[in-house]
């Protein structure tokens, strides 16, 4: 297939197996996966992949997702990720079945929602352990479950817990069986069980396949890993799963050896602090069309070995090709893989059209 000008690429299949892969390795622990739709702001044909490959339950981080996802006429359970805003409380309750909270006044917010709309939402509590995102501390949980029982609209589906999306702390036996802890004392107070015990995301993958999870642990949410076939809190593919899902191919709007070092006095490019630039004389230079409004720098990866990414502005990105092997001309297509970030910010781009294949990448 031949298409020209800057496309993303997705093979829906590969999608499909990395979901049935994890979806079968997590079932073996009696754990059920949801599946992250934030990483391509929902796009329909990609959920529905997932779908395919066996996930039952969906979450976002995006309430504007979630209703895309109504909209299409997904009627599967939905969990809203992010902290609901107070100010959308009587949406997250119309659109979510369950969200994940922190906040009291949040909470109380949507059990009045619930109540005015005759619904019962549930709420996962999140317990912090020390990845210092969202979450109480484990001192604070039992404080908070005896406030929120009390509230009528809402019920207490459980507890969960994130890491390595901010502090880099990954999931281990230890801080995982800390959570279940917590559970425990939670459950006296409630004086049943906790129907959820959420543990992480991609990254607590690894502890499921070393069959090191605890047993009390049911639910992990994962996208990258589906999507991806990675786990960026490790730095590592998986590899009982496929990366090469999404391919961004960007076309080459001029081409021109220049020198290496910009002539002139220099200040500060538009969006970077000035980079530290090395005289390599002069090199042949690309330009693709995608730019830092499309996708960062940080977050592409050249199939191509040789080549080099020197920056991007607004709508350009510039790559060394000298070393390649392969002789370009304008017009011309470069293949660049992806990682969460490039995956997060492509799928966010209005500029760039989706391609779909079935295995063909």
């Amino acid at each position: 297939m031949t298409v020209h000008g800057t496309h993303l690429f997705v093979d829906l299949r590969r999608i499909t197996e990395n979901t049935r892969r994890i979806v079968e390795m997590c079932a073996q622990h009696e754990i059920e996966v949801i599946g992250v739709t934030k990483g391509f702001s929902a796009e329909p044909n990609i959920v529905s992949a997932m779908l395919a490959g066996g996930i039952t339950k969906l979450a976002d981080a995006r309430l504007e997702n979630v209703l895309r996802l109504r909209r299409h006429g997904f009627t599967q359970h939905i969990t809203l990720l992010r902290i609901p805003m107070l100010s959308q409380a009587e949406d997250v309750v119309a659109a979510c079945e369950c969200s994940l909270n922190s906040e009291i006044e949040v909470i109380s917010a949507l059990s009045e929602a619930a109540l005015k709309q005759g619904r019962c939402h549930d709420v996962i509590l999140m317990i912090d352990v020390g990845d210092l995102r969202e979450g109480v501390f484990p001192e604070e949980a039992a404080e908070m479950l005896r406030t929120v029982l009390p509230m009528k609209g809402v019920h207490v589906a459980g507890i969960g817990t994130n890491m390595g999306c901010y502090g880099g702390i990954l999931p281990t036996k230890q801080n995982l069986s800390l959570l279940c802890e917590i559970a425990e004392d939670l459950e006296k107070i409630a004086g049943e069980p906790m129907e959820v015990i959420s543990g992480g995301g991609t990254s607590s993958l690894m502890v499921v396949a070393a069959g090191e999870m605890p047993e009390a642990v049911n639910q992990i949410r994962v996208g990258e890993g589906i999507l991806l076939g990675t786990d960026a809190t490790f730095a590592r593919p998986i590899p009982w799963l496929n990366q090469n899902t999404f391919i961004l191919r960007a076309e080459i709007v001029e081409l021109k050896s220049k020198p290496t070092v910009p002539i002139g006095e220099r200040g500060a490019p538009a969006f970077a602090e000035a980079p530290i630039i090395e005289d390599h004389g002069t090199r042949l230079r690309a330009i693709v069309a995608l730019g830092q409004q499309d996708v960062s720098p940080s977050g592409v990866i050249p199939s191509d070995p040789a080549i080099k990414i020197l920056g991007a502005s607004s709508d350009h990105m510039i790559l060394d090709i000298e070393d390649c092997d392969r002789t370009y001309v304008v017009g011309d297509m470069i293949d660049l893989h992806l990682n969460y970030e490039g995956l997060l910010l492509a799928c966010s781009s209005a500029y760039i059209p989706h391609m779909y294949l079935r295995g063909q990448l």
